[in-house]
């Protein structure tokens, strides 16, 4: 613009027949302010100081923070302008941020991202354009450069319930607290009565001795095995929120699997499509879970048909003692299920088995909303009748006598555990 300003003062200056000295001038001073600008930002050879704190992974499906420190060695005030190469598969290409810094000091900028797909991200250079307040050059830092980070099945979410159950605070969450039903059979200790104690686990012998009341306490049932198998079919393959089902039920898995093992119990996995993939025997050791989890990251599929037939005869091979067995996968049709009906059965007399598929979200708007033309009564005909398919599938489960979750995507992990401490305390497993 300055330069642009000085041409148009020589051009002025010649229609109008005067003299140059004017322009010349200005140019003179441009070039001496251009030099100074150079001057103020070169003289320093390490004027900025930056790095990207990114954590060794990240979590599928949260938002994780991602901080860029920045500390500065110039004696005056200048303006950054910082764009981050953040990895391609965000598709994002209007990450910047502006700022000023003073003298000496240091600042974080922080951002979040969203990674909806596992595998490996790599993020590129944090790049810093410095200015001072004559603002006619600018100087290029280069921080940070070419980082590979990987993203695994939700974590976030794993340490989120894992810390609400250790401090059996889940209800908190959207937890449901289940009403027990009888008593466990597995004894644990006897303490003093507190008010709320049931009066019909008094122990008499040990109140006698002790001369105040005493109550036996009982606990879980442990060392039982539960079991995630996941459906790596096409079925999986449906989107929501940039994430497909199969990831979803990927992330409720290792968040189920945890809760087990906090309450004692065995996880094991399973995962198939149109053959068996991974087979995880259940079991309660120290590296279980962080061997659950590189199953899991490690999770590729086609999304060919599913065969139950071989999950089936894979489940009656390997699981010999009964355990909980939670179904990943998704049914759009009754007919559907109707294939897979005799193998469910034949899972269901062995194990206790729990089919949990997905609510398609995407109807409800059609369903919610009046429709005002023909065309909108069809698609709101057409999305009530999928709706109402899915009921079905649930009656026709139970009515084989099989227990089932039906559950929009985003709620997966949540229903999932509530299912699972409501069977526990009721004795079923």
């Amino acid at each position: 613009m300055l330069i642009g300003a000085i041409v148009g003062t020589f051009i002025l200056t010649f229609v109008l027949g005067g003299g140059t000295i004017i322009p010349k001038i200005l140019f003179l001073l441009l070039v001496a302010a251009v030099l100074t600008d150079l001057l103020l930002l070169f003289r320093v050879k390490k004027g900025l100081r930056g790095e990207r704190l990114v954590a060794e992974k990240l979590s599928n499906g949260d938002e994780n923070e991602i901080a860029i420190y920045l500390e500065s060695f110039y004696s005056f005030p200048v303006s950054l302008r910082i764009f981050d190469e953040i990895p391609h598969q965000f598709q994002r290409r209007d990450l910047e941020f502006n700022l000023v810094m003073e003298p000496g000091s240091n600042k974080v900028v922080k951002y979040s991202l969203r990674p909806v797909k596992r595998g490996v991200y790599s993020f590129g250079a944090v790049n810093v354009l410095v200015k001072t307040k004559l603002n006619l050059v600018a100087r290029r830092f280069k921080f940070s450069n070419d980082k590979e980070v990987p993203v695994y099945p939700s974590y976030i979410q794993m340490r989120k319930y894992e810390l609400l159950a250790i401090h059996n605070r889940l209800t908190m969450s959207g937890i449901k607290k289940i009403r027990r039903i009888g008593h466990n059979q597995e004894f644990e200790l006897i303490k003093e009565y507190v008010s709320g104690d049931d009066f019909r686990t008094i122990n008499w012998k040990a109140t006698a001795r002790k001369s105040r009341l005493m109550v036996n306490q009982f606990q879980d049932e442990r060392s039982q095995q539960v079991y995630s198998l996941i459906d790596k079919g096409r079925v999986m393959q449906m989107p929501f929120a940039g994430m497909s089902l199969l990831d979803y039920a990927i992330n409720a898995a290792l968040v189920i699997s945890n809760i087990a093992i906090k309450k004692s119990d065995k996880a094991g996995l399973i995962t198939f499509q149109d053959k068996i993939g991974n087979i995880l025997k259940a079991a309660r050791l120290n590296n279980q879970m962080a061997t659950i989890q590189e199953v899991l990251y490690n999770q590729k599929t086609a999304f060919l048909e599913t065969d139950y037939s071989m999950l089936y005869s894979t489940v009656r091979r390997t699981i010999n003692q009964r355990s909980l067995l939670l179904l990943f996968t998704n049914f759009e049709s009754i007919h559907g299920l109707h294939r897979q009906l005799p193998y469910l059965i034949s899972l269901n007399k062995m194990h206790l088995l729990i089919v949990i598929f997905f609510e398609n979200t995407e109807l409800k708007s059609l369903i919610e909303n009046p429709a005002e033309n023909l065309k909108e009564i069809y698609y709101k005909a057409i999305a009530e009748r999928f709706s109402f398919e899915k009921k079905l599938i649930v009656k026709e489960l139970q009515k084989h006598g099989i227990q089932s979750i039906l559950t929009a995507p985003e709620k997966l992990t949540i229903n999932t555990i509530n299912k699972y401490l409501e069977l526990k305390a009721r004795n079923l497993i």
